[in-house]
């Protein structure tokens, strides 16, 4: 069965990141054939400027997706974009449903901070240094953070590993592994 995951495009998003998550599932679902990203843009504008000027042309809207039949959501950060995700209520309840239903809800940057909005943050979490403040958990300094159902990660740098966290859940180890090799991931270290 595919799985299907939600990438929202808000502007002021923070290019990097969305490319990082774009990108690693893009591939992941090449090699799986059973993941589908689903890139919405939060309203009828297709066309999203980010916070560096760069601007991504969403697949559809938010209003159009059928949140229902879900498996995860993976939001970049960048603060206007952040503050566009935390301000959409349609954004707060799938996340909240997802949850529910134990499917990933995954943040990277400042959009941990919609995450906690929806409620769904506990205990460890990573996010962009100063966006912890008002959450309820602990921020450590790491890359990515997984607890359980929600994954997290710090910044632009840690988009690909945010990506490939997720390639990991929602497709296999093994698909993991191969991107992580492709990737060329070995030599960041």
């Amino acid at each position: 069965m595919t799985k299907k995951v939600l990438i929202p495009l808000a502007k002021g998003f923070e290019e990097a990141e969305f490319i990082g998550i774009a990108d690693v599932l893009k591939r992941a679902a090449k090699m799986s054939g059973n993941l589908e990203l689903i890139i919405a843009s939060l309203d009828d504008e297709l066309i999203v400027e980010g916070a560096n000027g760069i601007c991504i042309k969403a697949d559809t809207t938010l209003a159009k997706i059928d949140a229902k039949n879900l498996d995860a959501i993976a939001m970049a950060g960048g603060f206007e974009g952040m503050m566009n995700l935390k301000n959409n209520p349609t954004i707060i309840k799938i996340i909240q449903d997802l949850h529910t239903d134990k499917k990933i809800v995954a943040a990277i940057c400042a959009s941990p901070i919609v995450l906690a909005k929806a409620g769904v943050i506990n205990g460890e979490f990573a996010c962009y240094p100063g966006c912890e403040s008002g959450i309820d958990g602990v921020r450590v300094s790491k890359a990515v953070v997984v607890n359980e159902n929600v994954i997290t990660s710090a910044g632009p740098a840690t988009a690909i590993l945010f990506g490939l966290e997720l390639a990991k859940h929602l497709c296999s180890v093994e698909i993991y592994e191969k991107l992580y090799e492709g990737m060329l991931v070995s030599l960041t270290k």
